[in-house]
């Protein structure tokens, strides 16, 4: 009775368009009000205790990063710079459009952002060669969730959070992924190019001196991954360190190398970072509550033992819990998902196995598949609002895209040495 009310009542609350922080508060105070003697302080009292967290003042402070640099030129550097390397092949801007997201997923940590930095000048420009709008508008939304992927990933620091792993390791497992989704979007890029003959693009030079002088003119960017993950392995500095550091490197590269942060940009770039961290801070704490509520009520030891009893094969249950992934993907945030579901499948996983920075890169790739999935894609959202092409439109355009993720996702679940090979090689 109790698990239905909490989840029925989450179901109405999300059908009515409730924001998914809200939904989750209002449907663990119902349960709690209806079906049990729990104090409802208890949602107040695990929010808090669950954001007096060291590790999670990353994910402000790479929020802040990552909108310093959009407004401080360093995504339109990007830009040139990707154009400059993959312009000139079969289907350049889209291509193009990959290499940026890559680039900027790591310095965001976020799908969204970086389909809002590079999107606003990608989109655009594919629309002006004549690609259709829908496709720009379906494989920039893909091209983001690799902002989840690649280091810094505002998901990877809340699974480690939930699960005690290690963000440093978490960090560097999504480096060969990240690499690996984007090449394989680029090369259904050039196929889908190919077949409906857009054209290259001709806005950069192909020449020694014009890659040269991009990669000089973003070389200030590119060092933002280096100072990161150096400094955590290196031992100079924690996650959250690190990200203070890229604020304060993202402010003065912004200020006094490229001179396009002035006092306006910098107060909107604040605000910005203040807007979106309000929203996913709140939705983080009332996702811990609604996640202590399920441990009260033993669901991770529950669903465990559901998935084992239907198969003892690892691969099936691997499989199983993909499905789940992707399945809660279509509908609840990234980040709630990540809260909720790491306790429920993470004992599981460890029973056959499966190392805890394995599986937490599995889980963010397959939840990641969710930001461009009916109905609650975010990304899917973002594309929208800058192409101006409706949600089914895109919807239909990214079915194909959603294919190759999907290839990509199989492979580093059965594959582990892709995602760990570089984590064992610096253990």
């Amino acid at each position: 009775m109790n698990l239905l009310v909490l989840f029925g009542s989450m179901a109405v609350l999300l059908a009515l368009s409730i924001p998914i922080g809200i939904a989750l508060g209002l449907s663990t105070a119902l349960t709690l009000a209806l079906t049990s003697n729990i104090p409802l302080i208890m949602i107040a009292q695990t929010s808090f205790a669950a954001l007096d967290s060291f590790p999670l003042l990353a994910i402000p402070f790479f929020m802040l990063a990552g909108s310093l640099m959009s407004y401080g030129g360093i995504s339109r550097r990007l830009v040139i710079l990707a154009e400059t390397l993959v312009g000139q092949v079969t289907g350049g801007l889209a291509m193009v459009t990959t290499v940026a997201c890559m680039f900027f997923a790591a310095i965001s940590g976020s799908g969204p952002a970086t389909v809002s930095a590079i999107g606003s000048f990608m989109i655009p420009a594919m629309k002006e060669k004549k690609y259709d709008d829908d496709f720009a508008a379906a494989l920039t939304a893909a091209a983001g969730s690799i902002g989840v992927i690649i280091p810094p990933s505002i998901p990877f620091v809340i699974y480690c959070v939930v699960s005690g792993a290690s963000v440093g390791e978490l960090f560097i497992a999504g480096v060969v992924p990240g690499i690996i989704i984007g090449a394989s979007l680029m090369l259904l890029s050039w196929f889908v190019a190919k077949k409906r003959g857009y054209p290259k693009s001709e806005r950069r030079e192909k020449s020694d001196a014009g890659l040269l002088r991009s990669v000089y003119d973003a070389s200030w960017a590119l060092m933002v991954p280096v100072i990161i993950l150096g400094g955590i392995y290196g031992g100079v500095f924690t996650p959250t360190e690190a990200a203070v550091v890229a604020v304060v490197y993202a402010l003065l590269i912004g200020k006094f190398v490229y001179r396009e942060l002035d006092l306006k940009t910098t107060i909107d770039a604040f605000r910005e970072a203040v807007l979106v961290n309000g929203a996913t801070t709140f939705m983080v704490g009332l996702s811990m509550a609604f996640a202590s509520y399920l441990t009260m009520e033993q669901v991770p030891m529950k669903v465990g033992s559901y998935i084992v009893s239907v198969s003892s094969e690892p691969v099936v249950v691997l499989l199983l819990i993909n499905a789940m992934l992707l399945v809660v993907g279509c509908f609840v945030d990234n980040i709630s998902s990540m809260i909720i579901l790491t306790p429920i499948l993470l004992p599981v996983v460890k029973g056959f196995g499966v190392d805890p920075i394995h599986f937490g890169l599995v889980m963010t790739a397959a939840l990641a598949i969710g930001f461009v999935t009916p109905p609650y894609g975010a990304n899917l959202f973002v594309a929208s609002a800058i192409s101006g092409v409706p949600i089914d439109g895109i919807s239909r355009r990214i079915v194909p895209i959603v294919g190759v993720m999907l290839l990509c996702l199989l492979l580093f679940t059965f594959f582990p040495s892709v995602s760990m090979g570089l984590v064992r090689l610096l253990r």
